[in-house]
């Protein structure tokens, strides 16, 4: 018995010890390609906001075509130049006939060229991790995005944080909490729900279930770097323009935890640093240097 739990605790630095500031510091210089240095704040930027925004766009669009027939409820209460926009499609299909039958993950490869899942990761005791399943993610990609509930600086995460190893650390001190199990799921569901407008739904909670209906939703899964295994994905921090269209919300997988705040929605997508083949596993850097 206290050899399982050795191997158990043992197992669990190795997985949290890239939060653990202490070890990051006295680690820092021996894993240098986990290093990603920023000039400053507002030029940590590896493609345009504009870039990420259209890829968002591209692919929420798509996802919202595919489930057409299910979105009545959301067309009607949409305004009537927006509704247009999709009477066609929906007029294509006879009543009550099914959906277009793709699945989220082929959606994604028909628009983007690429898909990616949720799999064993080919690290040793790193649980799951996250591969281009499907064709080739190119330099510059968003190949993920990172789901969870978006606390401020001065918000209760206390709790939350907890033996939690998914709380990602934007630059100006924003957290993102993508655990899907626990008081963190329990959290999310609440502000999910609180948010909704009738048939209009401000964000995505499929993430915390094996039906995910935004195949991006992954990010929180993809796993760090190593000095054998170098990044091939980065972290870019995106806030939601307010003309985001509210149809395409549905799709977001962040929600804030507090609803008073007029501050844009903040989420943080993963973007390739160079191609990305099928069957390769993403890796990232866990942490930031600004200097």
């Amino acid at each position: 018995m206290p050899g399982r739990l050795l191997r158990g605790l043992r197992g669990w630095w190795r997985r949290y010890r890239y939060r653990f500031v202490p070890w990051v510091a006295l680690n820092i210089s021996h894993n240098p390609r986990t290093l990603r240095y920023v000039p400053a704040e507002l030029e940590d930027k590896v493609v345009p906001d504009a870039e990420v925004l259209g890829t968002l766009l591209a692919v929420f669009r798509a996802l919202f075509a595919n489930a057409l027939p299910r979105q009545r409820d959301v067309l009607a209460a949409l305004p009537e130049p927006v509704r247009s926009k999709y009477q066609d499609l929906l007029s294509a299909q006879p009543p009550g006939a099914p959906v277009l039958g793709l699945t989220p993950q082929d959606v994604l490869y028909r628009t983007l060229g690429f898909s990616v899942a949720r799999a064993a990761s080919s690290l040793a005791a790193a649980g799951r991790g996250v591969f281009v399943a499907a064709g080739r993610a190119p330099r510059g990609a968003v190949v993920g995005m990172y789901p969870g509930t978006v606390y401020q600086k001065y918000e209760p995460i206390f709790f939350q944080s907890i033996g939690n190893p998914f709380i990602f650390r934007c630059l100006d001190g924003v957290l993102i909490d993508g655990n899907d199990k626990g008081i963190s799921k329990v959290v999310y569901r609440s502000c999910n729900g609180r948010d909704r407008l009738g048939p209009l739904r401000m964000s995505d909670s499929t993430w915390l279930t094996s039906e995910i209906q935004n195949p991006l939703a992954v990010g929180q899964y993809v796993n760090n770097c190593s000095s054998d295994r170098p990044a091939n994905v980065c972290y870019q921090e995106f806030d939601v323009p307010a003309g985001f269209p509210v149809e395409l919300k549905q799709y977001l997988p962040n929600t804030t935890y507090s609803c008073a705040q007029q501050r844009p929605l903040r989420c943080v997508v993963l973007v390739a640093l160079r191609d990305i083949r099928q069957g390769e596993e993403l890796f990232s850097n866990y942490y930031t240097i600004v200097s």
